[in-house]
C-alpha cells in the first residue's frame, strides 16, 4: 500500500526520498525490519493471548530428555509468523504482482489448514486434529491453484537468450551483454547437473504429438502438487524440537531471496548465468518479510521455547518455501536446499517401511533409527536438543551454499 502512496507522491509532487520506494532492495530492507519488530513486539502479546486461551501443547510421552518441561507451552505460534509476514508485504510490495498474490494465497491457504488442525486438537479434544486425508486434499488444492496459475497466467513468463540459428551460440551486444527474446510462456525450469542447467516440462509430453505443449499441465500440475505436499510435510516433521524448523527455514528463505532477486534482475541474471524471469524480483520483499518473521519468532522459539509454531506455522512455512521455489523455477534444487526437510521425511518413511517389512518377514518389527524423525534419533542418543539444532543449522548453511554453487556446475 505504501508503495503506491509514495509512487503517487514521487510522480505527482516529486517528493524528496519518495523515489526510494522504486528500489526493491530498499523495500526489502523495510520489510525485514518491520517483520522483525512485529514478531518480537507483538509476538509477546500473541503468546500471552494463547496462554490465556489455554492453548498449551499436550506432550506425548516419548521418553525424551526434558520432554515433561514442555507441557503447557503455548502452541499455534505460527500466527506470529503469518502476521509478521503479511503486514510488511501489504505495506511494501506491489500487490498487483502475480507472484506476490500467489504467495499471499499460499500463506492464507496453508495457514488455514494448519490453524484448523491445531484448533481441533485443542478445542475439540481431538488429539489427531484434522484427519490426514483432509490435509492432503488442502495441499492438493493449493498445488492445483499454483500449477494452473504458473501454466496459464499471462504475466508468468521467461525471457530466454537469443541464439544464432546457425551456430547455436548466444548473440551478444558490442559490449558483450546477452540479448533476450521477447517474454514467452514456457515451462522451462532450472535443473542442476543437466546440459545448460535447464529442462522444459513440455518435453515430457512428446507422446501427445506435434501439439503436445498445451497438454504439459498434465505433467506439471502433479509435480507441483507433489513438491508442495512433500515440503510442507517435511517442515511439519522438522518442527519437533525448539528452534529447529524456524532456524532451518530462515536459512532456506535467505537463499531463495537471493535467487528471486537475481532472477528478476536482467543484469545480475546475465552475469551469474541464471534464468531471467521478469517480475520475480518483487518476491524479494515477500521473502525478506518471511525471513524477518522467522527470526523474530525464533526469539521466543529458541530453547527453552516460550511458544511452539504448531501446524499453523509448520505447514505454512513448508508451503511458502515450496511455492517460492516453484515460482522462481528452482524447484529441482529443493532436495539440496531443503536437505534437512528431506532427511526428516526419509527417516520416517524408512523407519515405518522397515518396521512393517521386518514385522511381516520375521514376526517382530525392527528399527533403523532409535526414533524418527531424525532429530529424535539424536535425542535418544543423548545429545541435548540445543546441540542438535545448532548442528542442523550448520548443515543447513552448508546445503544453502552448496545449492548456490551447484548452479555454476555446467
Amino acid at each position: 500500500m505504501l508503495y503506491y502512496l509514495f509512487d503517487f507522491l514521487d510522480k505527482t509532487y516529486d517528493l524528496p526520498g519518495a523515489g526510494l520506494f522504486q528500489f526493491i532492495t530498499f523495500r526489502a530492507a523495510l520489510a525485514v525490519i518491520t517483520s522483525l519488530l512485529i514478531a518480537t513486539v507483538w509476538g509477546k502479546k500473541i503468546i500471552k493471548i494463547l496462554q490465556d486461551k489455554q492453548m498449551g501443547e499436550t506432550i506425548r510421552d516419548l521418553g525424551l530428555q526434558g520432554q515433561s518441561e514442555k507441557a503447557g507451552t503455548p502452541t499455534m505460534g505460527g500466527l506470529i509468523i503469518i502476521l509478521a509476514t503479511l503486514v510488511p508485504v501489504l505495506l511494501f510490495a506491489k500487490l498487483d504482482n502475480i507472484y506476490v498474490i500467489l504467495l499471499i494465497v499460499t500463506t492464507l491457504w496453508m495457514g488455514a489448514i494448519g490453524f484448523l488442525d491445531d484448533y481441533l486438537k485443542k478445542f475439540k479434544n481431538d488429539k489427531d486434529g484434522l484427519p490426514g486425508k483432509f490435509k492432503v486434499i488442502g495441499q492438493v488444492g493449493l498445488g492445483v491453484i499454483v500449477g494452473a496459475t504458473m501454466f496459464f497466467h499471462s504475466d508468468i513468463t521467461v525471457k530466454t537468450e537469443k541464439l544464432d540459428p546457425i551456430t547455436g551460440q548466444e548473440i551478444v551486444t558490442n559490449r558483450g551483454a546477452k540479448t533476450f527474446n521477447d517474454a514467452e510462456k514456457t515451462l522451462l525450469t532450472t535443473m542442476p547437473f543437466v546440459s545448460g542447467n535447464e529442462i522444459n516440462y513440455e518435453k515430457l509430453v512428446t507422446w501427445a504429438g506435434d501439439g503436445y505443449a498445451p497438454f504439459a499441465w498434465l505433467i506439471f500440475i502433479p509435480i507441483v502438487i507433489f513438491i508442495i505436499t512433500a515440503v510442507s510435510n517435511g517442515a511439519n516433521l522438522t518442527d519437533g524440537i525448539d528452534g529447529l524448523a524456524a532456524g532451518t527455514s530462515a536459512i532456506i528463505a535467505v537463499t531463495l531471496a537471493i535467487f528471486a532477486w537475481v532472477s528478476g534482475n536482467v543484469i545480475f541474471s546475465d552475469y551469474l548465468n541464471i534464468m531471467y524471469i521478469p517480475n520475480t524480483g518483487e518476491l524479494t520483499i515477500f521473502i525478506m518479510a518471511f525471513v524477518g518473521a522467522l527470526i523474530g519468532f525464533l526469539w521466543y522459539n529458541a530453547y527453552p521455547a516460550q511458544v511452539f509454531m504448531g501446524d499453523t506455522g509448520s505447514l505454512t512455512i513448508g508451503g511458502i518455501i515450496a511455492v517460492i521455489a516453484i515460482a522462481i523455477r528452482k524447484e529441482w534444487l529443493i532436495p539440496i536446499l531443503c536437505g534437512i526437510f528431506l532427511m526428516e521425511n526419509l527417516s520416517v518413511v524408512l523407519q515405518v517401511g522397515w518396521f512393517k517389512y521386518t514385522k511381516k518377514k520375521f514376526g517382530a518389527g525392527r528399527r533403523i533409527f532409535k526414533m524418527s524423525p531424525l532429530h529424535h534419533h539424536y535425542q535418544k542418543g543423548g545429545f541435548h536438543e540445543s546441540k542438535i539444532v545448532t548442528r542442523f543449522w550448520i548443515v543447513g548453511i552448508f546445503l544453502a551454499v552448496l545449492t548456490i554453487v551447484t548452479l555454476k556446475i555446467r
